[in-house]
């Protein structure tokens, strides 16, 4: 995870690509929408490798994601 920054200072502290100031929602965003590793490469400036860490953050993320069900009454 050590591409993967989240600094109060840049973009309020959502989670970006380090030494960018691309967030992570916008490459997971990009994907879904169809936009090849190539062309977020370009648009973006930033690595295949950068891509990478921001499925693996998004992944942890949900992996550590508790699941709390609430019975109605």
């Amino acid at each position: 995870m050590e591409r993967i920054v989240i600094d109060q200072k840049v973009r309020h502290g959502k989670p970006v690509i380090k030494g960018t100031r691309v967030p992570v929602e916008i490459i997971l965003g990009s994907l879904a929408g169809g936009m090849s590793f190539q062309e977020i490469c370009e648009d973006y400036e930033i690595s295949e490798d950068d891509i990478k860490a921001a499925i693996e953050y998004a992944a942890k993320l949900v992996a550590d994601e508790e699941i709390h069900i609430v019975e109605s009454i």
